[in-house]
């Protein structure tokens, strides 16, 4: 993604903003691994292995170094600035420092697409984390099914808006807040982050991932390789019932205890907010001194205490964040 390989995005504040994925996604996804493909028999030599993992878009290295179960685990992603981020991330979450971490873990500057360093038929695992709605699927699938081993799997996951479950009031807003559009107000480019996403990307990811095609439909029936059909789960209760569907919907399974303070830190760690602000270099001049995420911000704390009763809202007041998640699963056959 272009915004995240500028030298100007802030990598450390991204890394230590964001939501980390809770274990009992990586045990879902190890326990799909685990598995094996439905239509091999019990006795078949070709059982899940726990050899290579991939992480496509690794970003700065959160869910690459949950990885861990596998002897080897590569983090691949374009971002420069964030292939250093993860190189220490990993050295310093993991024990045995970073020269033990090096043994494990390695990463590679590259955009998911092109894998022409790993051999035919050689990983057991790739996923991406909350980077899947950027790839080329024409290109990404073929390149997938090469790479990864008979029995192997693939996960890849987004998060999409998130929600205050203690505020169902505010949901509206911070819907115009990062879509622009809230009931009967106009959408402008100052009072929301909806025009600066990048395309078609966000709409994938804010469609919840349905837009990925099967990868039978890309590969075609002439493809030396075979892949099952996906396996599509959300990890998002009550949230999107209008939308998804019901027998394939899981409860929440990723959110945060944080303050408000840290949630104006998340707000900018938005790819959004980051052009917004390039293009709109005054916007806090004309504001207060305060950019859009701020103003964003100071208006859910007003809204939090009317939904409070006008108690006093602050800044160091715990809060709860949930996100819900879409998950896309699949196995080399």
């Amino acid at each position: 993604m272009a915004t995240f390989a500028k030298t100007s995005f802030n990598a450390a504040v991204y890394s230590a903003s964001r939501p980390t994925y809770p274990k009992a996604l990586f045990q879902y996804i190890f326990n799909y691994h685990e598995k094996g493909p439905a239509t091999l028999p019990a006795d078949s030599p070709l059982k899940p292995r726990w050899n290579l993992a991939v992480d496509l878009g690794c970003g700065t290295g959160q869910a690459t170094t949950e990885l861990y179960p596998f002897k080897k685990v590569i983090g691949v992603e374009p971002s420069l600035v964030m292939v250093e981020k993860a190189r220490k991330y990993v050295g310093e979450h993991l024990g045995g420092g970073p020269e033990l971490s090096s043994q494990q873990f390695e990463f590679v500057q590259s955009p998911a697409e092109e894998l022409g360093f790993l051999e035919n038929e050689s990983v057991d695992l790739v996923v991406a984390a909350q980077a899947a709605h950027w790839f080329d699927w024409n290109t990404l699938w073929p390149e997938v099914a090469r790479v990864l081993r008979p029995s192997g799997t693939i996960a890849f996951w987004t998060y999409s808006e998130f929600r205050l479950p203690q505020y169902p009031s505010l949901t509206p807003l911070i819907t115009h807040y990062l879509q622009g559009t809230q009931g009967s107000t106009p959408p402008t480019s100052l009072d929301s982050l909806g025009k600066y996403w990048e395309r078609p990307g966000r709409r994938i990811l804010e469609r919840h991932l349905v837009d990925i095609p099967e990868p039978s439909n890309v590969l075609g029936p002439n493809s030396a390789y075979r892949m099952s059909d996906t396996d599509r789960v959300y990890f998002a209760g009550d949230y999107h019932q209008d939308v998804l569907p019901l027998n394939k919907t899981l409860p929440v399974i990723l959110r945060s205890q944080t303050t408000w303070n840290g949630l104006l830190g998340y707000f900018h760690t938005f790819s959004s907010l980051h052009t917004y602000l390039e293009k709109n270099p005054d916007d806090a001049l004309k504001h207060g001194g305060k950019n859009l995420a701020q103003r964003t911000w100071e208006e859910l704390l007003k809204g939090a205490e009317r939904e409070k009763g006008n108690k006093e809202v602050r800044g160091e007041d715990e809060l709860i964040v949930e996100w819900p998640v879409a998950m896309v699963l699949a196995k080399k056959t």
